[in-house]
This record gives structure tokens, sequence and C-alpha cells, in this order.
């Protein structure tokens, strides 16, 4: 590795801070204002500057630490989520006495409670040390899911289902600050995709895993009731992930025991490029206000709630598909696998495509065309063309990389530790409130046709289209007046301006990724 002189006097730190805005009744210390990762690097004489031998080697070290746990535990989050859908298969409607809606009201209600959760969770990540919070959370949801198979009444399941929604609703704005955290802008498309490939993979997974049970059940191979089993199951594999979570993963690269302390200070190098540091436990409340006057932030929450509303809306429909093709209840487990298996391959197809021709945003705008054709394809065909339709079904499933967009461009393209869990907080509410509106479009009067909610697929995923783009045009037009202000004469780059914890829009060094 090669070093770089970087003497960082006391007097330039402070210029530095009073350039960053703060509340003007306090009177702050150094500490407080900036990124964890300046306090890291400010008293070293020298910047250390990495070869590209010694980027690899730390790169392979956090992978090698945090993607196989990251990856499972959030695949954990979403099978935790599809756990009632396996156990309505496996007679939980009978063992706990569920009467007319109150099944669906079990699973709208998981969504109220990460709903009214949502920002209270992304607040805590602030506050708090990041995995160890995320960590208590993954036990708590665990522990909370294996009490289900304890549960005798609709109101009892009622209380399950909240409580799993509330603890839940720090993972995925966790993982946005994680991948954002370690990884630089360039490789958090792809570890965000494989992550969040891994709802794919709770897919096949738990589909296998509830078929096993359903099948084996008939036999009376089981003392206790089969969707008992499945929620015991689920459960105390995700308390066991939580605690090997708690042990492993640290807050961020100045604790990670797994690397030495010179280590430590490369992974923060690593991603000074980023421009967005490693953490602030401070809220700021400029940046809090700078997120709400942000059309990005509402382009965010306009993109997620219009393809979740599909979302939400398509898990009803593919139950009434295979309805009609004369499958038993075990039969539509194995081609719920499929559906997994078309995630997996669309989220890595797109992330490595992006890797290797750039531009995330407007494949993703391909993804969303191909989702609409299928959904013109579920209008259009007749009712008794099934394959048709099912290719209709799948075809839609690409509207996933509209999503997963979004989430890497909140992890690389918003700055400013404040800025970043509040709109992360938004994105996540916005991802509930269309998760449930969309089992609402498919009314029991619309049958067997459906009509207006597949016209309701069509024009969600149209505005979806024009939202990436305009988010794209945007970008394209901040990034001009970025290097247009960086040009004019007397602009001056601080030392260790990467670590103050600046918003990208107060930042002229900030670059949006594309």
């Amino acid at each position: 590795m090669n070093m770089e002189k970087n003497d960082i006097s006391d007097e330039l730190a402070d210029e530095a801070v009073s350039r960053s805005p703060k509340e003007p009744h306090e009177q702050l210390g150094l500490d407080v204002n900036v990124d964890e990762a300046f306090i890291a690097v400010r008293g070293l004489r020298e910047r250390t500057i990495l070869d590209e031998s010694t980027n690899k080697r730390i790169l392979r070290k956090i992978d090698f630490v945090l993607m196989p746990i990251l990856c499972i535990v959030y695949g954990l989050n979403y099978l935790d989520k599809t756990t009632l859908s396996y156990a309505s298969i496996t007679g939980i409607q009978k063992g706990i006495g569920l009467k007319g809606n109150q099944f669906s009201w079990l699973g709208s209600i998981f969504y109220f409670g990460y709903l009214g959760f949502e920002y209270p969770a992304v607040r805590m990540l602030q506050r708090f040390p990041l995995a160890k919070y995320s960590g208590i959370c993954i036990i708590a949801w665990g522990t909370t899911l294996a009490c289900f198979s304890t549960v005798k009444s609709f109101a009892g399941a009622v209380v399950v289902r909240l409580l799993l929604g509330v603890f839940e609703a720090s993972v995925s704005p966790g993982w946005v600050l994680f991948t954002s955290q370690w990884y630089t802008k360039k490789e958090q498309v792809v570890r965000v995709a494989w992550w969040g490939s891994f709802n794919g993979f709770a897919q096949i997974f738990g589909g296998l895993v509830a078929y096993g049970i359903a099948h084996n059940s008939t036999a009376d191979h089981f003392t206790l009731a089969p969707w008992k089993i499945i929620y015991l199951f689920t459960g105390l594999l995700t308390i066991v992930f939580g605690i090997v979570f708690l042990l492993v993963i640290p807050d961020n690269q100045l604790n990670a025991w797994w690397l030495t302390k010179e280590d430590r200070i490369l992974a923060i190098e690593r991603v000074r490029g980023n421009q967005q540091g490693i953490g602030n436990k401070r809220f700021k409340s400029y940046q809090f206000k700078e997120a709400l006057l942000d059309p990005i932030t509402w382009a965010f929450v306009l993109l997620t709630l219009c393809g979740d509303i599909p979302n939400g809306g398509l898990s009803n429909f593919f139950s009434l598909l295979l309805e009609s093709f004369d499958l038993t209840a075990q039969q539509s487990l194995l081609y719920g696998c499929i559906s997994g298996a078309v995630e997996i391959a669309v989220l890595l197809g797109w992330a490595y495509t992006t890797r290797y021709f750039g531009n995330r945003i407007l494949w993703a705008v391909l993804g969303l065309v191909i989702s609409m054709v299928g959904a013109i394809l579920l209008v259009a065909l007749p009712l008794g063309n099934n394959k048709g339709r099912l290719a209709g079904f799948y075809l839609a499933q690409f509207f996933v990389v509209a999503i997963v967009a979004i989430i890497s461009l909140i992890a690389s393209n918003v700055a400013g530790y404040t800025k970043k869990v509040t709109v992360s907080g938004f994105f996540f509410i916005a991802y509930c409130v269309g998760n449930i509106i969309g089992p609402q479009t498919f009314r029991a009067k619309a049958a067997p046709r459906y009509v207006p909610a597949e016209i309701t697929l069509i024009v969600c995923y149209g505005l979806c289209i024009i939202d990436l783009l305009f988010i794209h045009w945007y970008y394209k037009q901040q990034n001009k007046k970025k290097l247009a202000e960086k040009n004019k004469e007397g602009y001056e780059k601080l030392e260790n301006q990467e670590f103050l914890d600046l918003t990208d829009r107060e930042n002229q060094e900030f670059v949006y990724e594309l």
C-alpha cells in the first residue's frame, strides 16, 4: 500500500466542522458533529491509500464474514412473514378456529405493526449500536414466531402477528445501513441484490419444508400439529441466527474483532470515496428537513408504493390462479418455489448486468417494462389459458428489480446519516402501505376475471417507469450542477471532507450513481 502525507491540524478540523450546518442554539463539540470515521482518521499523520491487492484482500474478509449472515437473516425475515401462508395449508384455520375473514386479517395485521413502528425503528438504528440493536430484534422476532405455536385463538394470533411486524421493522433499513457502511458505491448494487435475492431462496426453502411437513403429516408421523411444527422450526432457526449475528457482526469497522487494527482503518479508507462515512448517532434536524424537501425522497416513496400494491395483490392472485389448475394444496407449494427461483434469477441477472454495463436505473426500467408485459398477458389472455396466464404472472415478478434498485440508491445516493435513516424509514413505510392496499384490489365481486385488479397492476407499473425515468433525469441534472460548482474559482475541498457527515446535497464532492 502507498502512503500520502496528510497532517490534520485541530484548526483545520474545527474549520471543517464549522462548514457543516449546526443547530444555532447548540454549542457542540467536534466528535458530535462529524462521522465516527472522522474521529478514527483525524489523529493519523499519514493517510493510507489502498492498492488494488490490499483492497481485494479486505473486501474478501468483509464478504466472507458479513454477506452469508446478512443474506441468511434477510431470507429468514421473508420466511417469517410468509410462514402464515404455509400454516394455512397445514391446518391453522381449524387449529385455532378461524372464521370468515379472520385469516385475511392475520395477513394484514403484520404490516400494521411494521407500519406503526417503522420510523421509531430507523431512529433506534441510528441511536443505538447498529449490529447489537439489529441482533436483539432478530432474536425477539424469532422468539415471537416460535410462540405462535402456542396460540389458541384469533386474538392471540393477532397479538403475535402485530409484534412480528414491530420487531421486523428494523431489518430492511438496517441492511441498507450495513451495505452503505461497509461497501463502496460500485460494490453496493451486487451486495443489495445478494441479500435481496434471499427472499427467493426463502420461498424455495420454505415451500419445500412446508411441503415435506404437509406430505408426511398425512401419515400421522407427528405428535404436534404440522402448522405448529412450521412455526417452531422457523422461530428457533431465527433465534439461532440472531445469536450468531450478535456474536459475529460488528457495529462498524472500528469494532470488527475479525479485522486487525490496521485492517480496520483500511476498511474505513475503502469507503472514503462514498462521501458518507460509517455512522453518526446524533439526530440532525436540518438533515431531517432536507429529506422532507428533497424531491427524490418522494420519488422513492411513490415508486415503492406503486410497486408494492401489485406485490401485495399478486401474492393473493397467485393462489387464485393456481386454484384453476386443479392442484392440491401441497402441489401449490411447489409452484411457489418456481416464483422464488424467478426472483433470484431476475435480481442477480440485473445486478451483474449493471455491474458490467452500468446504469442500474435504466436496467430497472427494462425490468418494469417486462413486468407490464406480464400484467397485460394476465388481462388479455382468456381464463382458460392457464399456462399463458401463469407465464404472465412470472413475468410480472420482474418488478422486483425496481424495488431493489431504489434500495441500492438509498444506500449509495443518500448521504448524511440522519437523512439516510429518514429516507429509508419513509421508503419502508410506503412499502407497508402498498402491501396493505394490494390485496384489497382483488375484490370477490370481480371474480373470476378481477379486471379492476389487473388494470391496477398495469397502471402501477406504468407509474413506476415514469418515476424511475424522473429519478435518472434528476440525478444527471444534479451531477452537472455539482460539477459546475466545483469548477468555480476559489472552490476548495477540505481534508477528510468525506467523513464530516454532510448530506449529498451540501457536499459538492458527492456524485450520484445512475
